[in-house]
């Protein structure tokens, strides 16, 4: 038996294909709206597996003429081909996001057999296959449980400098295993040691899901996010992209929460607070809680904001973000989350940035050995931030 699957993020397709491959069926795959209408013709699938917010085309000239509301619920248009216009009764599933009440009506009035709202598990979509179609060639073998399809594809970046003892490879692993709806970049920061080869071996069987951007010279932490950013905001099929410290001192657990108070909000920036989870720490070291507070304080004073936490090492945000404000060079190595701020005063405006800037306590957060800066690089952080402030003057 046939499968077409219309989507036009990858890493959905590639997921949905592997577990349909496993249960037996033979999978075709499309990107556009215009693709899935040719391909079905071409094939006659048996099923057809589609989302419902599509490009109806690879030219964006067609698509810049389709409003919000017609996107929305694009995928429909492959209902319509062939339940009313081809007049055919092939079996039509309805993959998506959008739980918009009078889209899904729209959909089963166009004829549509079943709709499945993310997030779900390929165990789910391949009961309900086998409900609409029967049996594949053989029963599942490889597909495993609690693989969940999110709602949107997220794009994570992660700077690597000399991580080869200290990179949590099987926590990497796990997380991708479970949550197919992300894809991990990691960004080789010129290590002197073995960093490149554990990423590599890392991504052996995991290359849908795992990359690795590798920069030949140290450039410092700013620059390698920058360009981690910029390689992932590329590709058309991710929704958010965020960065992520490879220590993982903020968890998956916390940075998903992130992802979903963005893709549930108009945001364009959510941002990790470590300050509910660090007063243990700081009232044991008195200079660095002095140091905390003046850094914190003149901070605040510099982007105009009552931002508690600029230096957190995970955000995530809209590419149009990352679009404006990641194209050039950060002036400083480590405190470019505060210039990603001034630099987004400065397109949005000063209002409208403090409305599209959320920062978010994590539930947890934790010091990773060796991540701690030393009261130097502390001091050093006030003359940095002075630079900041007169460059964007």
């Amino acid at each position: 038996m046939k499968i077409l699957i219309v989507d036009d993020q990858e890493l959905v397709v590639l997921s949905l294909e592997k577990c349909l491959l496993d249960l037996g069926y033979e999978v075709v795959s499309a990107n556009t709206i215009t693709d899935g209408i040719e391909k079905y013709d071409l094939h006659s699938p048996d099923l057809v597996i589609a989302d419902i917010n599509m490009p109806f085309s690879n030219d964006p000239d067609q698509n810049s003429n389709l409003d919000e509301s017609q996107i929305a619920y694009n995928g429909l248009e492959i209902a319509k081909h062939i339940k009313i216009t081809k007049g055919q009764s092939t079996p039509i599933m309805i993959l998506s996001g959008n739980t918009d009440e009078d889209t899904i009506v729209k959909g089963f009035d166009l004829g549509v057999d079943d709709y499945m709202k993310k997030p779900l598990s390929l165990s789910e979509i391949g009961a309900r296959v086998k409900r609409l179609i029967g049996s594949g060639v053989k029963e599942a073998s490889n597909t495993q449980k609690n693989q969940i399809i999110q709602n949107d594809c997220i794009g994570v970046v992660i700077p690597c400098y000399n991580e080869e003892l200290r990179l949590l490879g099987d926590e990497f692993k796990a997380f991708i295993n479970s949550n197919l709806g992300y894809h991990l970049c990691f960004v080789n920061d010129g290590s002197t040691d073995k960093t490149l080869a554990v990423l590599e071996k890392l991504r052996v069987g995991h290359e849908d899901h795992i990359s690795i951007y590798d920069c030949e010279k140290n450039g410092g932490k700013a620059e390698a996010v920058r360009l981690g950013m910029l390689h992932l905001a590329k590709q058309n099929q991710f929704d958010y992209i965020g960065f992520l410290d490879a220590d993982l001192s903020t968890d998956f657990e916390d940075f998903h929460d992130l992802v979903k108070t963005i893709s549930n909000s108009k945001f364009k920036v959510v941002s990790g607070s470590r300050m509910a989870r660090m007063g243990a720490d700081i009232t044991k070291e008195s200079a660095r809680a002095i140091i905390s507070k003046i850094i914190n304080f003149i901070i605040r004073k510099t982007i105009g904001m009552e931002f508690n936490d600029t230096q957190c090492g995970a955000k995530i945000m809209s590419k149009d973000v990352i679009e404006n404000t990641f194209q050039t060079k950060f002036i400083t190595k480590w405190l470019f989350d505060v210039e990603i701020f001034m630099r987004m005063k400065k397109i949005y405006g000063d209002e409208e940035t403090k409305k599209i800037v959320c920062e978010q306590p994590l539930k947890r957060w934790i010091h990773a050995d060796g991540s701690k800066l030393s009261f130097k690089d502390s001091l050093k952080i006030v003359f940095q931030i002075g630079h900041i402030a007169i460059h964007y003057r």
